[in-house]
């Protein structure tokens, strides 16, 4: 047990590190390529956070337990959509302000796709055609975010240099550096959970949503309240949209396609479920009340994730 613990938290601690890497990595290498600020800002804040997640979903789905990627996703939204959002907003001095027609567009969007999964599990799993339907619907997202043309005019400037040849493969073998890291790591994550699973008596699914999605989050949670002591809240909130619209799309999508997520009991994913409905519909009402969320509405979703911890506990 001691080792597998080990092994569980020296994986996280590589999939927060490698994440890094690979962002500054990334990040550079656009710096270099003169790429436009708003495909950077996707890259680097929606997509690269999301890595962690893929490498995991993969990895469950190639060991044939793609529950646990459902249960990691599903949790992972949960703390996004409460958690997160409420650090953010209590670092941030007048609470987190979001006028932009884009970001409401944006949130609507959130909420749909982030309850669509458990929607679609209904019926006991999600196949590889609702994993179909699940990456058209991030395509038609991307598609309407990038046909706002005015996003691209800015080229990403910040600390711009010339191109050179060294550094550019420099940063590209980072990059893959870091990617190969990240499956070793979501291979060690995988590995654990199945043994606490088996050896405590708890369902997999529950170790993803409790466990793997709380790991998972903890980059996003730290680059939110990085953002918001800068005030910058288009970047905390683009982030953690992009996320749960990435992740419950693309990556559950993904996995669901490698192998058919099946969950033949639904009662232990029901709290989940629950609570992932009631996290999304409060953002979204807190969101388009008065275009901002306010310090008070932060502690209403910290409590609300509270809660969620407390109920998946007492019905373990």
């Amino acid at each position: 047990m001691i080792t597998h613990i080990f092994v569980f938290v020296l994986s996280f601690s590589i999939l927060i590190y490698s994440s890094k890497w690979l962002v500054k990595s990334l990040a550079r290498v656009a710096r270099l390529l003169g790429w436009k600020e708003f495909v950077v800002a996707f890259f680097t804040m929606a997509l690269a956070s999301s890595i962690p997640n893929l490498s995991v979903g993969i990895s469950s789905a190639l060991h044939n337990i793609p529950s646990l990627a459902f249960g990691e996703i599903v949790g992972n939204n949960i703390i996004d959509l409460t958690l997160a959002v409420a650090l953010a907003v209590v670092i941030s001095k007048r609470g987190l302000r979001l006028p932009s027609q884009t970001v409401q567009t944006s949130g609507l969007f959130t909420i749909f796709v982030a309850v669509l999964p458990p929607l679609m599990a209904f019926d006991g799993g999600i196949g590889r055609g609702d994993g179909t339907i699940l990456i058209l619907v991030f395509l038609i997202y991307i598609f309407w975010l990038f046909s706002k043309k005015d996003r691209f005019s800015k080229i990403y400037n910040r600390g711009a240099k010339k191109f050179r040849l060294k550094k550019f493969f420099k940063n590209l073998f980072i990059m893959l550096a870091a990617v190969f890291l990240l499956i070793a790591a979501a291979e060690g994550i995988v590995r654990s959970a199945t043994y606490f699973s088996e050896s405590l008596n708890v369902p997999l699914v529950l170790i993803g949503v409790l466990v793997v999605g709380m790991g998972n989050a903890l980059p996003e949670i730290f680059f939110s309240v990085q953002a918001a002591r800068k005030g910058e809240d288009w970047v905390v909130i683009g982030d953690l949209m992009g996320s749960v619209i990435i992740t419950a799309t693309l990556v559950l999508g993904l996995v669901a396609l490698i192998r058919p997520i099946m969950i033949d009991n639904i009662a232990p994913f029901a709290v989940a479920r629950l609570f992932l409905v009631v996290s999304a519909v409060f953002f979204l009402l807190f969101l388009r009340t008065e275009k901002k969320i306010t310090k008070k509405e932060a502690v209403f979703l910290f409590l609300l994730f509270a809660a969620f911890v407390a109920a998946e506990i007492i019905f373990l």
